[in-house]
């Protein structure tokens, strides 16, 4: 009887959750839609759709906006687009993420002392992706101009009233900033002052960085005084930043500070338009970017949790964040060892990891009663009628596929349990979201980041670059398929989403928050699908995060990223009763009251023929609906 008036209770708390009033309003809209990670930037995206432009150009605005203000991104970041076309009826991706340089090798970092490539400055820099990701999409899908669409990010450059989020930022990162002589002229407005920073309402003026926008948008408009096509005319302020002068001053910038990034690195590199990997869950086509990303990983647990009746354990009861914890653990050991680059070898497994008879056996390994700390990736070969060729790898680092012997735990897969700040750091290290939608039909979701504060900027094009490079492995047989390599991309933790319900947007949402990403945009959808929430009440609601993964940022050795198997991050609100019953079942438990990074999502309500908008209440996104 304890127990059933005990899920009685569980069972009324979720319900009560799916009622409860939210912090922050809903946004509802019948014509457009437009979130992302700072309020001027949405509002960038509420301009751009005023002028006539689809949910394709506002996004774009609000991407260029948000690189602008420095929202823990840059321009010389990488980006990352789920796009709906309502033409075609299908998604598509677009994979804009920046590669590794010439000479950047295992053997270089390794012969400099490092067990990862470096976190901050030049050496940390894949090359640009955001400037030709915004130009693609732009070209290929949007309706305005480049000049058009960058107005809102050029009066930012030229000057605005910078946040404290920034600010503050700036102020707590300026030893490092110091180091690189074109960071610390942009930065640090007051310098040898006490506060060196910018305060909070300055006007922020990025003189270099308005410049190199001016460079682009001239070549645009010289290309249509020629008479060329629109999007020609966009390609032209491409080439301009890849192949001209705003190229050659990147370079030069970036090599000065100790980079590789060469012009030809630049040359070569193109955005590149991809299929997406999808997966159904209970009549919902789920869709995300492939496994250059950790995307699939979401999918991976959503077939895994298919096979479980989560409605009846009750939103966040002992059962439901046990087997939504291993579920994950799961899926995380396979992206850790399998997921890199599909467009350097060796090919990743991918049909078998994302079948519905590899989920059923990875099901099976959850013990009920037990976290299950010493899991390790699985087979998903014999999947897709293959035989696994890194078997002995696998055995080297004490793996094993049999269900029955998994009483192994290798010893530098062994992290402890303990917490500490700059973990949490890494572990939650940001980026930001756009959202965008239009009554045409168009959706687009990103998740763009790099260049992020403490930023190494190349030269004086005011671009800060990206510090990608850190999500590549030196070592194979911790990753196979992600081993550093020139022209290569990393495995990163940037991961949009999309859902399509009878052929039709769902939802389209993304989350600021390194490798708890795809934790919280998968408790995000549950907390819909399963627990009926509105989609604002899902982005606020509590989330948990787990830690048994190797962190993909920060930490420059290989005790920094490992695994801490069974410590599991809860929400202040959780009962004693729930925190009791997981401490006996193996976890080691720390509590917050952000347990997720801040969620922004758009919600299709075909029965009213609107739109609900949902921004989390952590953070500062914002969004602006018509």
């Amino acid at each position: 009887m304890r127990i059933c008036s005990f899920l009685t209770v569980l069972l009324l708390s979720g319900y009560l959750m799916t009622a409860q009033q939210t912090q922050k309003p809903p946004l509802h809209a019948k014509n457009w839609m437009a979130i992302t990670g700072k309020p001027l930037a949405a509002t960038a995206g509420a301009i751009t759709f005023q002028k006539g432009g689809n949910a394709v150009d506002a996004a774009c605005a609000m991407l260029a906006a948000t690189c602008t203000m420095w929202d823990v991104l840059s321009w010389g970041g990488e980006t990352q687009v789920l796009l709906y076309n309502p033409k075609t009826k299908k998604v598509i991706a677009i994979n804009a993420m920046g590669v590794a340089p010439t000479g950047a090798t295992p053997e270089f970092f390794k012969s400099k002392g490092y067990n990862f490539p470096p976190e901050f400055g030049a050496l940390a820099a894949t090359t640009p992706g955001t400037p030709g990701g915004i130009c693609y999409m732009l070209a290929e899908y949007g309706t305005l101009s480049l000049k058009e669409v960058l107005a809102p990010a050029m009066q930012l450059a030229a000057g605005y009233p910078i946040e404290a989020q920034t600010a503050n930022s700036i102020e707590r990162g300026k030893a490092r900033i110091k180091e690189w002589p074109y960071s610390k002229k942009v930065f640090l407005t007051h310098p040898g002052e006490k506060r060196e920073a910018p305060e909070a309402g300055e006007i922020f003026i990025q003189q270099d960085l308005l410049n190199t926008l001016t460079k682009m948008v001239e070549a645009e408009q010289a290309a249509l005084k020629q008479k060329k096509s629109r999007k020609a005319a966009i390609m032209a302020a491409y080439d301009r930043f890849y192949k001209g002068d705003i190229a050659r001053e990147f370079v030069r910038g970036c090599r000065e500070q100790g980079g590789l990034i060469t012009m030809e690195d630049l040359a070569r590199w193109k955005p590149i338009e991809e299929e997406p990997l999808s997966v159904n869950y209970k009549g919902i086509d789920v869709y995300k970017l492939q496994q250059w990303t950790q995307g699939p990983v979401l999918l991976q647990a959503l077939n895994i949790l298919e096979q479980k009746d989560l409605k009846s354990m009750g939103y966040n009861s002992t059962a439901y964040i046990h087997t939504l914890y291993q579920a994950m653990n799961l899926s995380f050991a396979d992206r850790d060892f399998y997921y890199g680059d599909p467009y350097f070898p060796p090919q990743e497994p991918m049909k078998g990891l994302l079948s519905k008879e590899y989920a059923r056996h990875r099901a099976s390994l959850i013990n009920p009663l037990m976290n299950g700390a010493l899991i390790g990736p699985g087979d998903p070969y014999p999947f897709e009628g293959k035989e696994n060729p890194f078997t002995e790898l696998m055995k080297f680092r004490g793996f094993t596929t049999d269900s029955s012997t998994r009483n192994f735990m290798p010893a530098h897969d062994n992290g402890t349990a303990s917490i500490d700040q700059e973990y949490m750091d890494r572990l939650w290290r940001g980026t930001t979201s756009v959202e965008a939608a239009d009554k045409e039909g168009w959706v687009v979701s990103i998740t763009p980041s790099g260049g992020w504060i403490p930023a190494c900027i190349a030269g004086n094009t005011g671009v800060g670059m990206s510090q990608r490079m850190q999500s590549f492995v030196l070592d194979s047989t911790l990753n196979p398929f992600n081993v550093v390599a020139p022209g290569k991309r990393p495995r990163v933790t940037l991961t949009p989403t999309m859902a399509l319900k009878e052929g039709k947007p769902y939802l389209s949402f993304a989350v600021q928050g390194g490798d708890t990403q795809d934790q919280n945009l998968l408790q995000f959808f549950l907390n819909m699908v399963e627990f009926g929430m509105t989609v604002q009440q899902a982005t606020e609601a509590a989330n948990i995060n787990s830690n048994q993964l190797w962190l993909s940022l920060g930490g420059t050795k290989t005790d920094d990223r490992k695994p801490k198997p069974g410590n599991l991050l809860l929400h202040d609100n959780i009962p004693e009763n729930v925190r009791n019953e997981l401490k006996k079942m193996g976890y080691t438990l720390s509590f917050d009251d952000r347990t997720s990074g801040p969620i922004n999502a758009i919600y299709f309500d075909w029965k009213h023929g609107s739109f609900w908008g949902g921004s989390s209440n952590h953070g500062e996104d914002y969004g602006i609906g018509w």
